[in-house]
């Protein structure tokens, strides 16, 4: 079997190790073309039509921290040229559970309304309608943190760390190899789930009190100090309970299923 992944960042790195530990042959872009992959800009036809054909596609390119012009690139016209240039090919996109802006603490399933506040929100959800037209899978990625990455550790342990007005906003959190499992995972799915959307989170969504409060029994360090809400977060501020019910009952299952299980272990890789 054969696997193209368009994005071999941090995520993209761990996919491609999942599925060549299970015996696919992958072929992975990058915008550079470093680290033996295929110089790719997805938004440019004339680079996706020299893309190799493949058994199944994952789009996991990152934005490159840029605005609502690097989304429509990347992730609106990346998923119209892949599914323009492989039609009939499974295209599985990642998105974000970003796409949801409730406030209220409520769960949140695949089934709730995603009414972004931000535009760049409106062009995931955009590429989302397209992939899905096409057949594809959608995968809703909460947080992703893991060895050699996480904000909320690497705040915490240096002391930057602020517990916004009670703390009662809750956190949810994907760790990086739990991710790839759970894309490998429905790849290989039968019947294929075409046209479906999963959130991909782990199975806590913890209060950041909550959080801080494990961490510092982990740690033995006191508590961060209260602050305002911080309003300029790249995801937008909200506050909800990401649900994973959907992708368990498939027979996924997180190998953490809490931020805070795999906190010791990441933090001795930062």
């Amino acid at each position: 079997m054969k696997l193209l992944v368009v994005g071999h960042g941090y995520l993209g790195q761990a996919i491609t190790h999942e599925f060549r530990e299970h015996g696919w042959q992958v072929a992975a872009t990058s915008l550079s073309g470093n680290d033996d992959t295929l110089a790719c800009d997805v938004a440019n036809m004339d680079d996706v039509t020299k893309l190799p054909n493949a058994d199944f596609i994952v789009h996991c390119a990152a934005s490159g921290r840029g605005g609502a012009e690097a989304y429509q690139r990347v992730y609106v016209d990346g998923c119209q040229n892949l599914t323009r240039q492989f039609p009939g090919v499974p295209l599985l996109f990642t998105s974000s559970t970003s796409v949801y802006a409730q406030t209220d603490g409520s769960v949140v399933t695949e089934n709730d309304l995603a009414i972004p506040d931000r535009e760049t929100g409106a062009l995931l959800l955009e590429a989302e309608r397209i992939t899905l037209a096409a057949g594809g899978i959608v995968t809703r990625l909460a947080g992703i943190y893991g060895p050699q990455r996480s904000v909320i550790l690497k705040k915490f342990l240096s002391g930057d760390a602020v517990i916004e007005e009670d703390g009662r906003r809750f956190l949810n959190q994907i760790h990086r190899d739990d991710a790839a499992r759970a894309i490998f995972h429905l790849a290989t799915s039968r019947p294929l789930p075409h046209g479906e959307i999963y959130n991909l989170c782990d199975s806590t969504p913890l209060t950041q009190l909550e959080c801080y409060e494990k961490l510092a029994e982990i740690f033995s360090l006191p508590l961060p100090p209260s602050g305002p809400r911080d309003l300029n977060r790249k995801r937008g501020w909200t506050h909800k309970q990401v649900s994973n019910g959907k992708l368990r009952a498939t027979g996924w299952m997180p190998h953490f299923p809490s931020f805070t299980t795999a906190a010791e272990a990441v933090s001795r890789s930062l």
